[in-house]
């Protein structure tokens, strides 16, 4: 304050009988009412505008709160100030009191963020780290208890200076419900409404017990890596494609990769059991279409046939589980192939013909293979 409107404020303060406040901003909060030593004419006017209320403090304790309309201050008007004050009998001499005045309209679009990234644990992808921002909409709903807890004694409280604390309170609340509410990672980006009011709902209370109500929030967005979208969008896809064509063109997509990288040992040790295993499938597969091709020309050729030779032993089948239910049967390149690309991993149960029980991988002597790093036995002394 200047020193000319200090001067003018003790000049007319016997005459000051009208509290008001127009605002002529859009983002102060609260207002403290000035007039010369906080004093107030008995039966001044007190005008509160339809979007405000006014806070009457007196010597730091919370007196009294009116909503929109003028009132007359008295004793009548003034209940609990005139409690604090001892006024039995009405008075007629200026009184103290900090008036403030609340803003209470709906404030919109205010924006929130994680500054840091949220660390999840998901069961088939592992740790993982997601970051989410979005929008929110808040009112003073009770002025009162907004000014004693967030406010004190400041004279013109700003949008500006509340939002900082409901950015934090917003940030800690949506990574305590992210991390308890324990869904797959992928549902996070697609059900933004859903989770939306889940943390709206947790929200309400620590909003309510600064005063403040928490109108509407909203996600945007969840992010994550490039990397976990396209290990998530693919894996989505397995309940809608064949699993043996899906195995085919992963073990495909291997051998290219493989071919590629030529200075890479391991990698070219991995697209040769890939391609001997996809070798073996389409082997297989026309071995199959030439018996019957012969087949038939012998019989339409009517020549005495060779003995045929016996069947080919059948290869081992196995069953695994995947998302909880049982997968398979699948030959032993083709787990293989599962394995190299992540589809399945060491701790995936699987089951043959001849197991007692289900059997993690890893614990499978057949398969123990697939985790690397066996090395034969010594060569016997000679």
């Amino acid at each position: 304050m200047d020193l000319f409107r200090e001067i003018k404020l003790k000049l007319t303060k016997e005459f000051i009988d009208i509290v008001e406040w127009l605002d002529n901003t859009n983002d102060t909060i609260v207002h403290r009412f000035e007039r010369y030593q906080n004093e107030i004419k008995n039966n001044a006017q007190l005008i509160v505008r339809e979007g405000q209320k006014a806070v009457f403090i007196s010597e730091g304790r919370l007196a009294d709160v009116f909503d929109p309309g003028t009132y007359t201050l008295n004793t009548k008007n003034l209940p609990i100030l005139t409690t604090l004050k001892g006024w039995k009998y009405g008075f007629n001499s200026p009184f103290k009191a900090e008036v403030y005045f609340v803003n209470t309209r709906l404030f919109t679009d205010e924006k929130w963020g994680t500054k840091n990234p949220i660390t999840l644990s998901d069961d088939r992808f592992g740790l993982v780290e997601i970051r989410a921002f979005g929008t929110y909409s808040f009112r003073i709903n009770d002025p009162g208890k907004f000014i004693v807890d967030v406010v004190g004694t400041d004279a013109n409280f700003t949008n500006y200076e509340v939002n900082e604390h409901l950015k934090s309170l917003i940030a800690t609340r949506f990574t305590d419900t992210v991390g308890e509410a324990n869904v797959p990672i992928e549902l996070y980006a697609a059900n933004t409404t859903e989770l939306s009011d889940t943390c709206r709902e947790v929200m309400l209370p620590e909003f309510g017990r600064i005063g403040i109500e928490l109108e509407k929030f909203y996600i945007e967005n969840v992010s994550m890596p490039e990397e976990l979208k396209k290990e998530i969008f693919e894996y989505s896809r397995i309940d809608k494609i064949d699993l043996d064509k899906l195995t085919k063109f992963k073990t495909a997509k291997a051998i290219e990769a493989a071919a590629q990288n030529e200075g890479g040992t391991a990698g070219a040790g991995m697209g040769m059991g890939m391609g001997f295993a996809l070798a073996q499938q389409m082997g297989g597969q026309m071995g199959g279409q030439m018996q019957n091709q012969q087949f038939q020309h012998h019989q339409n050729t009517s020549q005495p046939t060779h003995i045929a030779p016996p069947p080919i032993p059948q290869a081992v089948q196995y069953y695994y589980a995947a998302n909880g239910q049982q997968q398979g049967p699948v030959p032993f390149e083709n787990l293989r192939s599962l394995f190299a690309s992540r589809t399945i991993n060491k701790e995936t149960l699987v089951w043959k013909q001849g197991m007692p029980n289900w059997t993690a991988l890893q614990e499978i002597e057949e398969l123990k293979s697939f985790l690397g790093g066996n090395t034969p036995p010594p060569l016997p002394n000679l």
